[in-house]
């Protein structure tokens, strides 16, 4: 097995238990930590996507919510908190890619000549 073909398996297996989550979170967890929810079947399938993604979040907010670990007040203070560290560290992402691609740009070599590939046909 190739790295290709490990990252592949990955996210396939990513997706499978994301979707495991989504369903589960979808149709029972969703009713039971948020009362604004209940009843409101139209905006669920928006929420697959994201799911999908962050089920390990998910997950744990669940379990929070659910043992009654996590006050109310306290519900949405820890994801919050975070968002300060996430944009840093998102820009400082975006400028790595950016260096990174720019550092390893292949140049054009000057000497070479163009080759016609194939005549044109004008009609």
């Amino acid at each position: 097995m190739d790295i290709a073909q490990a990252i592949i398996m990955a996210l396939q297996v990513w997706g499978i238990i994301g979707a495991v989550v989504a369903a589960a979170f979808l149709t029972v967890g969703i009713d039971r930590i948020d009362e604004d929810a209940r009843g409101a079947y139209v905006f669920r399938p928006l929420l697959i996507p994201g799911v999908l993604m962050i089920w390990p979040l998910v997950l744990w907010r669940w379990w929070r919510i659910e043992t009654q670990a996590a006050p109310w007040a306290a519900r949405y203070r820890p994801v919050r908190a975070s968002y300060g560290l996430a944009v840093i560290a998102m820009s400082a992402g975006i400028i790595a890619i950016v260096i990174a691609g720019l550092s390893v740009r292949q140049t054009w070599p000057a000497d070479a000549v163009p080759v016609q590939l194939s005549e044109g046909t004008d009609g």
